[in-house]
């Protein structure tokens, strides 16, 4: 079940920030995302957040802000079983435009906006990790 974010929740998404980053962006440094730790949980709060929910767990979350999709996460054993793809449709619900920003070696990832109708507009060298950054984006027909 998607949700509105809570404040309790907030220590699980953290956990499922974290480790869905080091898990999936194993070419950029782990000691970066732990840097960025207390700026992510602040952002969290002042974004739209909505979470997905099992049995009283949250086991993944989109942050949104003004159509920008800052990050979507799903615990690594929910993967593949639709719980983005429905994380998606709701932001799709309510924005007519949504665009997000992913690394070009995240290609599971790229293959996830693609098969959800993003497209990429641009690409760019992120200068925190020097990685290379696609710019996607997605438009109500």
């Amino acid at each position: 079940m998607i949700r509105d974010f809570k404040k309790e929740d907030s220590n699980q998404v953290m956990k499922i920030w974290l480790e869905t980053n080091r898990k999936t962006h194993s070419f950029i440094e782990q000691e970066y995302w732990k840097k960025n730790e207390k700026e992510v949980k602040k952002a969290i709060l002042d974004a739209q957040v909505y979470v997905y929910e099992e049995d009283k767990i949250v086991v993944g979350f989109v942050g949104i802000v003004d159509g920008y999709i800052a990050g979507i996460f799903v615990e690594e054993k929910k993967q593949n079983k639709g719980i983005g793809k429905q994380l998606i449709e709701e932001c799709k619900r309510r924005y007519t435009k949504l665009n997000l920003k992913v690394y070009e070696k995240n290609k599971r990832a790229i293959q996830f906006y693609q098969r959800e109708d993003f497209k990429t507009r641009n690409k760019k060298l992120e200068k925190d990790t020097q990685e290379i950054e696609l710019f996607m984006e997605w438009n109500r027909k």
